[in-house]
């Protein structure tokens, strides 16, 4: 469980994980443009293109799905000529924004995607005892009220998720269609 009481110092703001949404895609490219209304003093927030190869392809990935191989068997794969792009592409994003685990880790890392779902802006959460995140999905919610913002728990007892944003210490995506 994580202390209500830890300040977020480092956030990163993920589009790209799959280079055929481009929602998250086109916000990236604004705040990496114009970052000023997503900066806050004393919180480093840190846009990023995930998969840029994909994006420039506009395709889900190239040789894998980025957003499956943040494990540590992917992690640490040596680098050989014939290593997968995006399990690469893994090793670089832990490397700038974790490593995964560790108390250097950004503190939050939002992962933005679409879906052709008909689920709307929905907050996605892979552990229910992550007070944090609990706490900013309540303040989200509220402050987006009348309109719905469901939340999607992914969460299973056994199961240490391999997602892009599993590198934070508080993960969270977010579909939008």
């Amino acid at each position: 469980m994580s202390s209500p009481c830890a300040r977020v110092r480092r956030v990163g703001l993920f589009g790209g994980t799959h280079g055929n949404e481009l929602s998250g895609v086109l916000l990236v490219r604004h705040w990496q443009q114009d970052g000023a209304e997503i900066q806050r003093a004393g919180v480093e927030v840190k846009p990023f293109l995930t998969n840029p190869r994909a994006v420039e392809r506009c395709t889900r990935y190239i040789d894998c799905d980025l957003n499956r191989v943040f494990d540590p068997e992917s992690l640490g794969r040596p680098v050989v000529e014939d290593i997968p792009y995006e399990v690469r592409r893994a090793q670089e994003i832990n490397h700038i924004f974790g490593p995964k685990g560790s108390d250097d880790a950004y503190d939050l890392i939002f992962d933005l995607h679409n879906t052709t779902s008909n689920v709307g802006g929905t907050i996605i959460l892979e552990n229910s005892r992550d007070d944090f995140t609990i706490q900013m999905v309540h303040y989200i919610k509220n402050a987006l009220a009348p309109e719905p913002c469901p939340v999607l728990l992914i969460e299973h007892p056994s199961l240490k998720y391999a997602t892009t944003r599993s590198v934070a210490k508080h993960p969270v995506g977010k579909y939008q269609i």
